[in-house]
């Protein structure tokens, strides 16, 4: 079977080319599709591998359908990859940071134009984590029909290979260091963007919630004519199955490990408004249609993505001491519940 290739996968691979020597690749996983072929799942990895040293990473096209958020990792990928043939500041940043890449989590679903994998199952509704509360119907995650959107797949199984393949990175790039951080880039939800953070199986507070809010104040100090709404994911709504509730969780069997996972929600309706025609295409509903417009939006994301490698970096001068700990938690409990 000839497989239509995907920009972003090709792409992807022109940037592995191009860094040869300055970044390592493997392939997570292959993703097959239901009429024959399959679909790499790529992991890049770049900086230094010692475990001593903090990690970011940079997480995309976990849904098919919001091809945006993949091509903003594929565009901050990209800049590194030129930007290491000459700036020799980031050479030395990298000394002391590991940076990790899925851009492209879910081809498959990128090239069926679906929300879900090729089996039908929302990846962000496919972890063993239940909530502790009420969920909306059907958008919190169901095991009706695969059929139906976030479609949670069969109870009791293991989860897809793509969400074991994240799983599996996030534990051994990631949960294996003192202090990491990592981003998912979605798009699709109301109409400004926004920055989650755990939890949506429950409306109580993270344990490194003191941590997050000192994340916060550095960013909001840093730029203050930034336009994101920072919260925790339940002040929208609470879901079943969520991946990155089940990989924090994981983190918070280690004392010593301060891992904090953030998602950011690209709001789409900002296009659709500009834009009303998107509204007659599935994938308007979820990624600008119009060039300049598309182009602005892979611009504006990478000062965040780039403030994150740096944080993770300095991070020893920002997490809350055990002096400060108490006023970031309290601030951060009157902020957000």
């Amino acid at each position: 079977m000839t497989l239509a290739k995907l920009p972003e996968l090709v792409a992807l691979e022109r940037i592995i080319e191009l860094g040869a020597g300055r970044l390592e690749s493997r392939v997570a996983c292959e993703v097959n599709l239901p009429g024959g072929g399959s679909y790499p799942v790529h992991v890049i990895t770049l900086g230094n591998p010692a475990r001593d040293v903090p990690a970011v990473g940079y997480f995309g096209g976990v849904h098919g359908l919001e091809r945006i958020g993949a091509g903003v990792v594929i565009t901050y990928l990209q800049s590194l990859v030129m930007r290491l043939q000459w700036d020799s500041t980031l050479h030395k940043q990298l000394e002391s940071v590991r940076l990790i890449f899925m851009p492209i989590v879910n081809p498959g679903g990128m090239a069926l134009g679906t929300r879900a994998n090729p089996n039908g199952v929302d990846l962000m509704r496919n972890a063993p984590v239940e909530a502790r509360e009420p969920v909306p119907f059907l958008v919190g995650g169901q095991r009706l029909s695969a059929g139906l959107p976030w479609y949670r797949g069969p109870k009791a199984k293991p989860m897809e290979m793509e969400s074991q393949a994240v799983c599996d990175v996030v534990t051994t790039e990631l949960l294996t260091r003192d202090f990491s951080l990592c981003v998912d880039c979605h798009s699709g939800f109301g109409s400004s963007d926004r920055i989650w953070f755990p939890y949506a199986h429950t409306r109580a507070p993270i344990a490194h919630l003191a941590e997050m809010h000192a994340l916060k104040s550095i960013f909001v100090q840093s730029h203050s004519h930034h336009r994101y709404t920072i919260e925790p994911q339940s002040l929208q709504y609470l879901a079943h199955g969520d991946l990155w509730d089940h990989l924090y969780l994981q983190s918070c069997v280690q004392p010593h490990c301060v891992f904090l996972p953030l998602t950011l929600e690209m709001g789409s309706w900002l296009w659709v408004k500009k834009n009303p025609r998107q509204l007659f295409s599935r994938h308007g509903i979820f990624n600008p249609l119009i060039e300049h417009r598309q182009q602005r939006v892979l611009r504006q994301h990478q000062l965040l993505l780039d403030f994150l490698s740096r944080a993770a970096c300095g991070h020893p001068l920002w997490l809350p001491r055990a002096e400060t700990r108490a006023s970031h938690h309290a601030q951060a409990l009157q902020d957000w519940y």
